[in-house]
Order: structure tokens, then sequence, then C-alpha cells
């Protein structure tokens, strides 16, 4: 195997002159046991160090040390959350598109697994007009029919609807309260159900930081 003590023993009797030792060299071979162990457990380490050194790659601690060089205490690692799903959590946020409408959009989804409703007062498309007009064949939104009451008296703000994700916890347990066992919406659950929960926290957080400077988000967290 490449970089064990076999290896690097091999590959010092390489570079030795073979005129100096026969076909078979126990007595070289024990010599080098040494220096060949030492070196095997250098070039482990420097492998371990260049899987550490990446996103892709890095395991435990060395994953929470490269989150917090990027995005400090801003960005942590759930409780019991594995390194896969962190990994995952991080790169999304590394290369994640901000200071949009989309932005905000795609930072809910991506946390809460659920969409978010954007509504901003001076935006057409979201307050509709006060009679439908067709164009093409298509009709705009209309007064009274969808839509939102709009205003440009809140200019660079926005209204956002975020709806908690589903942590498939169920207070309602077994036998007691409005189920039965094996009725309606209960199931067994215990601590492991809601460790790691996306909190209202989390949820504002994620807005804040893809709005742009200057402008406001109004966030009502529901659901």
């Amino acid at each position: 195997m490449v970089g064990d003590q076999s290896d690097m023993i091999a590959r010092i009797k390489a570079v030795l002159p073979d005129r100096w030792f026969g076909d078979v060299t126990p007595v070289l071979d024990a010599v080098l046991a040494g220096p060949g162990l030492a070196w095997s457990a250098v070039y482990s380490s420097v492998q371990s160090a260049m899987r550490q050194l990446r996103f892709r790659t890095a395991e435990g601690r060395w994953l929470d040390a490269l989150g917090k060089d990027f995005f400090g205490s801003a960005f942590e690692r759930r409780a019991d959350e594995a390194d896969d799903r962190f990994r995952f959590r991080l790169l999304s946020e590394l290369m994640r598109e901000r200071a949009t409408r989309l932005s905000v959009r795609r930072a809910l989804l991506d946390l809460t697994g659920r969409e978010p409703d954007i509504f901003e007062p001076s935006h057409c498309g979201d307050t509709g007009a006060y009679a439908s007009i067709s164009h093409g064949g298509g009709t705009s939104l209309a007064y009274g029919a969808a839509g939102g009451w709009g205003s440009l008296n809140h200019p660079f703000q926005v209204f956002v609807t975020a709806y908690r994700p589903d942590n498939g916890v169920n207070p309602g347990g077994v036998g007691w309260g409005g189920g039965g066992y094996n009725l309606g919406q209960v199931s067994y659950t215990d601590m492991d159900s809601i460790r790691g929960r996306v909190t209202d926290r989390d949820i504002n957080a994620a807005v804040r930081d893809v709005m742009p400077i200057g402008t406001l988000a109004w966030v009502r967290i529901t659901g």
C-alpha cells in the first residue's frame, strides 16, 4: 500500500547501490524498519493535513475550523449534525447568491425546505392593479383577486413570511391527548428528533445575511 511501512522500506532500498546487498536482505530490512515506520507516519500526517484543508474532504473539528475561518461564529454546526450535512450547508452558504429577491427565497428554502411568501409594496408584480388587462392571451393581476396593497411610501422594503420547517416532532405522543395508538397523526418520539432544529433566530439570520445594505425586511415566522 502506498505510504505504509513496507512501501517506505522499498523506497529507501531503491536508492541504495545494488552491489552492496544481495537479493535477500533480512538484516537490512530490519534496520530500515525504524525509519520506514517514521516516514510512513509522516506521509500519513501529510495526507491527512491535505484533506483537512478542503471543505469537501475535511472532517470533524477540522471542518468546524474551516467553517469558523470563513463565517466566524455566525454559521456553526448544529447539535449532533453529521459532517456531510454540515459540509453541504457550508458549501451552499459559501456559494450563495446575495442581495437579490431570489437570494432571500433560496436562503429560506434551503433552510426550512418550505417556500416563503415575499411581498414588495413598491413592486407592481406583487401588488396587482385595479383592472385586468390581457396581453397575448395572458391576464395581469387584478384588484381584489391577487397581490397585495401597494405603496411607494415604503421604498427598499420587503415583507417576508417564512414557514418553520417540519422537524418531524410529534408533541401528541402516543395514547394521550387527542390521539390513540396507531390512530391519527401520532407516533413515538425522542430527543433525537428535536436536535439540530431550525430556530426562528436561524430564519431571521438567513434573511438578514442575504439582504442588500440599505434595505429593510419585515419578517413574519409562522407554521
